[in-house]
């Protein structure tokens, strides 16, 4: 089995070598594959991520990924939409559950939200143009990606509670309904219970009662949105993993970005990235694996070993320590 590990850009530097160190607390048949992409590569080659890098990534069963920095340069090659496209990473997966001793904006810790984002067409389809007087992006729907990521929700739903909250916009944004309708569809053939919600309702009443939701599928855009509004109600972007699924491989990483501003002050939340690797671990079928490291994480706040976006005192080194050290004494 071989696992790329991309570290990227900023605190990816920090985060995901930490969570290495957890993974390799389980000693996996795991061949490790280092592979250099994001903005530093750029600023060095001219280019983010080549062919030649994408070769190597296809030829690997799963990937563990860092953050990027993205410039505002037209010739840039975002290096996310780059790997999910071509590898054809259709489904991201993005759990939203608050761990217990960590408040979210709201006080709410009562709700359990899996949020299934279609990932490779929507505002993302990278066909763009920007003029001096007139830019525009293309944006994309279509029935077999609306269908497929419908199919992997229902799966999440039906192992949950087996209910679905479909998201769109189809009252002022018309290729919504294609989405809508074909989500509606996949969900009765499988019998499982769904309601829908405009994209900027469901907002609100995610801050409001996010206990109401259980499984939530949405176009690419609005999936981003209402997950990263979910770090909000979690307590911070630092404690969200994520997954990108495909039929043959999948791709780890925490829902932060690369955070420039404290990228080398050994203060960056590893937990994200560990929590990626329970949710690669998940993947792998070692579920066992994958509730001793999601329980390290709850120990750590329960001692109250956090970083400062938390509101501990803790480095990165210090709380990657802790939980190294308890998968060590639990496995």
């Amino acid at each position: 089995m071989k696992l790329a590990v991309i570290e990227g850009d900023g605190v990816g530097k920090e985060v995901i070598p930490a969570a290495l160190r957890v993974l390799d607390c389980f000693d996996l048949p795991l061949e490790i594959i280092p592979l250099e992409l994001g903005y530093g590569k750029w600023e060095k080659t001219g280019q983010a991520i080549t062919d030649a890098d994408l070769e190597i990534l296809k030829n690997c069963d799963c990937i563990l990924f860092g953050a990027v920095t993205t410039p505002a340069d037209p010739n840039y090659k975002s290096v996310l939409l780059t790997i999910r496209r071509e590898l054809d990473l259709y489904a991201n997966i993005r759990p939203l559950k608050p761990i217990k001793g960590i408040e979210g904006a709201t006080g709410n810790t009562d709700f359990d939200i899996l949020v299934v984002r279609e990932n490779t067409e929507g505002l993302y389809s990278s066909i763009e143009e920007v003029g001096e007087n007139e830019a525009w992006s293309k944006r994309i729907i279509t029935r077999r990606a609306s269908e497929r990521i419908a199919q992997i929700a229902c799966e999440y739903a039906a192992k949950r509670h087996n209910h679905l909250t479909i998201v769109h916009k189809s009252n002022v944004i018309k290729a919504d309904s294609l989405f809508l309708n074909t989500c509606r569809n996949v969900a009765q053939a499988h019998n499982v219970i769904h309601d829908t919600m405009l994209v900027d309702a469901m907002a609100y009443d995610m801050v409001r009662s996010p206990e109401k939701y259980d499984v939530v599928v949405a176009p690419n855009l609005y999936g981003d949105i209402l997950s990263d509004l979910g770090g909000a109600l979690v307590g911070s972007l630092g404690l969200l993993p994520s997954a990108n699924i495909g039929e043959k491989q999948a791709f780890f990483e925490p829902v932060h970005g690369s955070a420039p501003d404290i990228a080398g002050k050994g203060i960056a939340n590893p937990i994200a990235a560990v929590l990626s690797v329970a949710m690669l671990l998940d993947w792998l079928d070692r579920p066992e694996q994958a509730r001793i490291v999601r329980e390290a994480v709850e120990a750590s706040i329960n001692e109250d070993i956090k970083t400062a976006d938390l509101g501990g005192n803790f480095t990165t080194e210090q709380v990657t320590g802790f939980l190294v050290r308890y998968v060590q004494s639990h496995s």
